[in-house]
């Protein structure tokens, strides 16, 4: 097998073709729940796959061990990732990538190298997410597999896509019932069972009948419409906001502490954004409403989710959201940058804003310390503007 390659969209004769597309075993690095969508994609287009495991204590301390320091936090994780899929058979290493100054960039470059002195030989397939639309996403798929038959394409990317709305559906109604459900955790074992159904529905048509039949069953929980429920908005940097062991299950902390989470980055809305020409767009996207609501802050987006951080900051503001929290891995330099203009937004918006800052150091004592004052804060400013309306 060849020394490791970076496969850029517009070069594929740099790819490995010594690996017949029978003999290619496929990883990419674990993010949240997305090995549920990409498993079908890549099991329909006749691949055969390695799924690294869940992200946790023993692959960060792999990641750290062979990562430069001052790297961030998802980059040591995707790294662990890659070793423990190379370990496990994988020879085709799968990475998507974006340009301005978020070091994700430079992911690839720096993980095949160190992979490379480490001994390992793969191919490495890289998306610029933001360059390649559906055409080159379909060309890429095809040079990692092979695979000519449109029905298995029609197929596989079906599945793929109506299991991202579902599992997105899944946790927004989560995000809701738990913190009014009256029985407490039924929320968290409807959630559960439905990642199960949604990952063994193998039928196009089943896959699109997923969101449907998930809203249907969570109306089965009861819940108290009364019950005072602050809205804090959950953004920033993609990953940690994805990845439940990153940002330390900072959802179901805050669900369970009475309140109601809205993430700002959805999986499903940024890959349809993403792939989906302009030309199909019936509304505005989640990216142009950023852009347009942070204007006043930031003119032009710089990389990463700086943008969207600051413009669903002020959206919540003008939109009666109660609060914000702004999560981060050390050292992010568009999330730095945002941190720094996210206290001007703070005062003038009038708004809570905690930003928290996680690496492999962050100890969940003082993290859950720090989350905790700031719903304290949240509740009591919610119950004082809601009796000055009814005075």
């Amino acid at each position: 097998m060849a020394n490791a390659e970076v496969l850029q969209l517009n070069r594929f004769s740099r790819m490995d073709d010594t690996i017949s597309a029978e003999n290619r075993i496929i990883a990419w690095p674990r993010m949240g729940r997305i090995d549920i969508p990409l498993k079908a994609l890549l099991l329909s287009l006749g691949a055969k796959i390695v799924i690294p495991p869940a992200n946790s204590n023993k692959a960060l301390e792999l990641g750290v061990k062979n990562s430069i320091e001052g790297i961030c936090l998802p980059y040591k994780l995707n790294l662990a990732n890659y070793i423990m899929a190379l370990e496990n058979g994988a020879n085709t290493l799968m990475m998507f990538q974006a340009p301005g100054s978020c070091r994700l960039g430079n992911y690839t470059k720096m993980a095949q190298k160190t992979l490379k002195s480490m001994g390992y030989k793969f191919d490495m397939v890289v998306f610029d997410m933001y360059k390649s639309k559906m055409k080159q996403t379909l060309q890429a798929f095809w040079h990692v597999t092979r695979c000519i038959n449109p029905w298995r394409y029609y197929k596989g990317f079906s599945l793929g896509f109506n299991k991202f709305f579902a599992i997105d559906e899944a946790e927004k109604l989560l995000f809701y019932t738990r913190p009014r459900e009256i029985h407490k955790g039924e929320a968290e074992k409807y959630y559960n069972k439905w990642l199960k159904i949604i990952d063994e529905t193998n039928s196009v048509w089943g896959a699109k009948q997923l969101c449907r039949k998930i809203r249907k069953d969570f109306k089965k929980i009861a819940i108290d419409k009364n019950r005072s429920v602050p809205v804090v908005y959950l953004l920033g940097e993609f990953f940690v906001l994805l990845d439940p062991y990153v940002n330390q299950n900072i959802e179901k902390k805050l669900g369970d502490m009475g309140v109601e989470v809205r993430r700002q980055i959805m999986f499903s809305e940024w890959l349809e954004h993403v792939l989906k020409p302009s030309l199909f767009y019936r509304k505005e996207s989640h990216r142009e409403r950023c852009v347009r609501y942070a204007k006043k802050y930031m003119k032009r987006a710089i990389g990463g989710e700086a943008i969207e951080t600051i413009g669903d900051t002020v959206y919540a503001a003008r939109h009666g959201v109660d609060g914000v929290i702004h999560i981060m891995p050390f050292s992010c330099m568009p999330e730095i940058v945002s941190q720094n203009i996210l206290s001007k937004v703070s005062k003038e918006e009038n708004i809570p804003v905690l930003s928290l800052v996680l690496d492999e150091q962050t100890g969940e004592a003082g993290y859950i310390t720090r989350i905790e004052a700031f719903i304290d804060l949240v509740k009591r400013r919610k119950s004082k503007l809601k009796k000055k309306k009814e005075i």
